[in-house]
């Protein structure tokens, strides 16, 4: 497909941005997502200029109607949704977990963890009536390692690297395929880089089997 169209969450600022300019630059047709307007304005501004139809809808992913009318928007706009990246995310309150609190783990998982759950089922469903698509959701190094003060993020980016599992085993044998991307930091490198790792369980397999 020449121009697919490209929806990103959390797509403001670093990975998310960085994402939508790259794709933007290829031609294809994106929807940035974020919760400041005017930033998001100025974003497509820049997507524009490099002859991309592109467009920002203002959406919390911890909302569920958020999410649904992020994605109901980008296929009214464009017709379908190609490839869907799930980017947006918080480190959260950093510290030892004798100082997490409900709220500082609510905080972190409502955006990082259940921001992907919703953000999935929706693009899912409409992937699936489209038989086609691919998402990406956006995980970190900690998602597989540890991190001394990093109890609750590493424990929601080991969620964001393991539901894409579940969901990628019953993707339809027409897709979506569903993967996990990790960004990492190059010591040789201040710049973030991405290496993508697709789930192995990413395969052709009915999103709903038959008895």
């Amino acid at each position: 497909m020449s121009s697919p169209v490209v929806l990103i969450t959390g797509a403001l600022t670093g990975i998310g941005r960085a994402t939508a300019v790259a794709f933007a630059k290829k031609g294809a047709k994106v929807v940035v997502a974020g919760r400041r307007d005017e930033a998001g304005k100025a974003l497509v501004k820049e997507l524009r200029s490099f002859g991309s139809e592109a467009e920002f809808i203002n959406a919390d992913v911890r909302k569920e109607d958020d999410v649904r009318a992020l994605v109901d928007k980008t296929v009214a706009r464009f017709g379908r949704l190609d490839v869907a990246v799930n980017n947006a995310g918080t480190e959260g309150q950093v510290g030892p977990i004798t100082d997490q609190t409900a709220e500082s783990y609510a905080a972190t998982f409502d955006t990082n963890v259940l921001g992907v759950i919703l953000s999935m089922k929706h693009e899912v469903r409409v992937m699936k009536g489209q038989r086609s698509g691919s998402i990406i959701n956006i995980s970190s190094t900690y998602g597989h390692e540890a991190a001394a003060g990093s109890s609750v993020y590493v424990g929601s980016k080991h969620a964001v690297e393991d539901m894409p599992k579940s969901v990628a085993t019953r993707a339809p044998s027409s897709r979506p395929a569903v993967s996990t991307a990790t960004a990492q930091w190059r010591s040789s490198s201040p710049a973030m880089q991405i290496s993508s790792r697709s789930v192995a369980t990413s395969r052709r397999t009915p999103i709903y089997r038959t008895a």
